[in-house]
Formats: structure tokens, sequence, C-alpha cells
């Protein structure tokens, strides 16, 4: 028994993505590059979808074995799947670069240097 509605749970993800998108579009640079960081992380929304498209291609092919889907779908979905890897395989060697420029630059400045009004007393 499903105790959860597939039609409503892909609305809701889609809508999210859809806010994140907007967010992202208007994000400062750091905070952009560390949402892009995330959604190309191993496990990441990326991966996500590519695994779902996996999983899409798998159905299509059950389906196309027993006649119920012409295997032109099976074909079309497992090069989407295939394709998506490729493309988060590429981009995940991008993530460090992205990581840096979410962090805050570090400043590197004089050392501190006792100022000569400072008075010591001597024991």
């Amino acid at each position: 028994m499903t105790l959860y509605d597939p039609q409503a749970l892909v609305r809701h993800i889609t809508q999210e993505i859809g806010r994140l998108t907007a967010h992202l579009a208007s994000a400062e640079p750091a905070e952009a590059a560390q949402v892009l960081a995330q959604v190309l992380a191993p496990e990441g929304i990326l991966d996500e979808v590519t695994d779902l498209m996996a999983a899409g291609s798998r159905f299509a092919r059950d389906c196309a074995t027993v006649g119920a889907l012409p295997a032109e779908v099976w074909l079309a979905i497992g090069r989407a799947a295939n394709e998506l890897a490729a493309v988060s395989n590429d981009l995940a060697e991008h993530t460090e670069d992205l990581h840096r420029l979410a962090r805050p630059p570090v400043v590197v400045g004089i050392p501190p240097v006792a100022s000569p009004l400072v008075a010591r007393r001597h024991r």
C-alpha cells in the first residue's frame, strides 16, 4: 500500500526546484556557488534525478520487452539516463571550485604591532 501520492510528490518536488531556481537566479555569488555545489555533490539533486531516470529506463525496458511500450521509448529514456550520468560525472569535478567560491575570502592583514603608548609594569 502506498502511503503517499506519487503525482503529488512529483508536483511538490517540481515546485521546490522551481523555487530553488528562482532563488539561485538572485542569490549572491557565494550563496549561489554553495547551492550549486550541493546540487552537484554526490547524492545531490543531479545524482538523484539521474537515479530516477535510470529507474525509469528499467521500467521502460520491462514494458518494451512485453510490448507495452515501443522500444524507442526505452531507448530514449535510457539515453537520457546515460547522458545525465555523464554530465553529472563531468560536473562533479568542479564542486571543489564551487566550494572555494562559497567560502569567505581569507583576509591577510599586517600582524598587530605593539603600540609605543603601552606602558608595561615591571615586577
